[in-house]
């Protein structure tokens, strides 16, 4: 699911206005509708979606599409102001490729030439991916050459993959998260759990790739853990941040939901409760 953001004059730095009119956005009709509360747009739940921000494609603004998140709204019947980071680490996208790829992004052409919001339900990460793919096939016929990532073709429903520092004091905390998973019948498996390929990034790839959802662990600013969060976020996963202390949350990623806990008993008891109920809402 996505927000759809169409502009003239394409979209300006932090926020920008579009008419309240052209808000296509009902209480009666999914994807849409769970996005409000009480009829009016809700944000807390906007800000959990990402959003395609588009200049039009005969308008005036840049024809490359930006990935950002919604963190604020301010409506009035007129108008209505949009508050949003963009993620810098994720290329534009020309408006050419989001035709090209209309189809799996659940939106016409049409929709591209004209001001509006919307919300899509599609997997735009999945998307932006196949875009980038696509590209790659025509820059480098060869494809690539550090890891495949064909196993995205092979979802397991019940996998939990972990992406964590290695280490024995990790342990408890993988339990934790194993007792969440468990709850709802879900299989949590971690890096180090498996060994298929002669190269271990190729059975890291294939863990995100099969995986529902994928819970990184960012204690310690590890940088194989940071790695293995933008493979994830690149092949369009649901990823669950955690963390034992704030500040080892990039600063990229702060607008993203986490996760802290304390690695005694009772820290990982509440972490337990926590990560089951993002689990719970992310595989509904």
């Amino acid at each position: 699911m996505f927000h759809l953001l169409v502009s003239y004059n394409g979209w300006k730095e932090g926020a920008d206005t579009i008419p309240t009119g052209r808000i296509y956005i009902k209480a009666d009709e999914r994807p849409g509708s769970e996005m409000l509360t009480a009829g009016k747009l809700d944000t807390a739940k906007v800000s959990m979606v990402p959003a395609l921000l588009v200049s039009e494609t005969t308008g005036t603004g840049s024809q490359k599409a930006r990935v950002a998140y919604i963190n604020g709204l301010t409506q009035n019947a007129r108008d209505t102001t949009i508050r949003y980071l963009v993620d810098t680490t994720i290329p534009g996208v020309a408006n050419s490729a989001l035709e090209d790829f209309a189809g799996q992004l659940g939106i016409t052409k049409t929709m591209l030439t004209h001001t509006h919001w919307r919300v899509c339900d599609a997997d735009l990460f999945r998307v932006l991916l196949l875009i980038q793919q696509d590209n790659a096939a025509v820059a480098k016929p060869g494809g690539a050459t550090v890891f495949s990532t064909a196993g995205i073709q092979d979802q397991e429903e019940d996998l939990v993959s972990v992406m964590m520092p290695f280490g024995r004091e990790f342990d408890p905390v993988l339990n934790a998260l194993r007792v969440a998973a468990k709850g709802l019948n879900l299989r949590c498996v971690r890096a180090d759990d498996i060994w298929i390929h002669h190269h271990v990034i190729q059975d890291i790839v294939d863990l995100i790739a099969k995986a529902k959802v994928v819970i990184c662990d960012c204690s310690g600013r590890n940088p194989n853990v940071f790695y293995e969060i933008g493979i994830a976020h690149s092949l369009g996963k649901d990823v669950i941040l955690i963390t034992r202390a704030a500040d080892d949350i990039p600063f990229d990623l702060r607008h993203l939901r986490y996760v802290s806990y304390l690695p005694n008993s009772e820290g990982l008891d509440l972490l337990t409760k926590a990560v089951e109920g993002r689990l719970r809402t992310l595989t509904a």
